[in-house]
């Protein structure tokens, strides 16, 4: 099953990478990553989508939360929450394919026209990650991709809910305080 996680992570060198390398050394595959700052210069917000039974998903949160850039971490798949997904793509469109060009675009009111260059047309798209998928596959059957390129998710739960407990403001502490671990050294 698809899951969204999202995760508060201390905006440092190596954090994403060792979030990363925990996914690699355990076998599990990141399907999408979208990583950046948050309010906070400090704190960075990822969110990946990956593959899993809920044992799986249960296992990725739990070892996540042992990696000391970690802040908080949530699975938001089963939550109530929005997800956007930005895609670009460059789509060659011959003359007489023009009006079905034309049709896709009318049933996917999230698109538009960013650029034309001759018979191609770049095309900016957002959306959850099925509402690309299905945005893709019609523009297919209208031309021929010269080039892609997508995001990766982004995903928040929605209402009042935040992952940190206050996303406003994060603490300045560390780590080994803020998880009443004794600092070494």
């Amino acid at each position: 099953m698809r899951r969204i996680i999202s995760i508060l992570l201390q905006n440092e060198a190596g954090a994403l990478a060792r979030v990363a390398g925990m996914f690699s050394a355990r076998g599990y595959n990141i399907e999408s990553l979208s990583v950046a700052a948050t309010h906070d210069a400090a704190v960075s917000r990822l969110t990946l989508v990956t593959f899993g039974d809920d044992a799986v998903i249960e296992q990725i949160v739990k070892q996540s939360r042992k990696l000391i850039d970690v802040l908080e971490i949530a699975e938001l798949t089963r939550r109530d929450h929005i997800e956007i997904e930005l895609l670009i793509l460059k789509l060659n469109v011959h003359s007489e394919s023009l009006a079905d060009f034309v049709g896709v675009l009318r049933r996917h009111p999230r698109a538009q026209i960013i650029d034309i260059c001759g018979d191609v047309r770049t095309i900016e798209f957002t959306g959850s990650g099925a509402q690309v998928d299905a945005f893709l596959a019609d523009l297919l059957k209208v031309g021929e991709m010269v080039e892609l390129a997508r995001s990766g998710t982004a995903a928040v739960e929605r209402g009042t809910m935040a992952l940190a407990e206050n996303d406003l403001v994060i603490p300045p502490r560390s780590v080994a305080v803020a998880r009443n671990v004794a600092p070494t050294g």
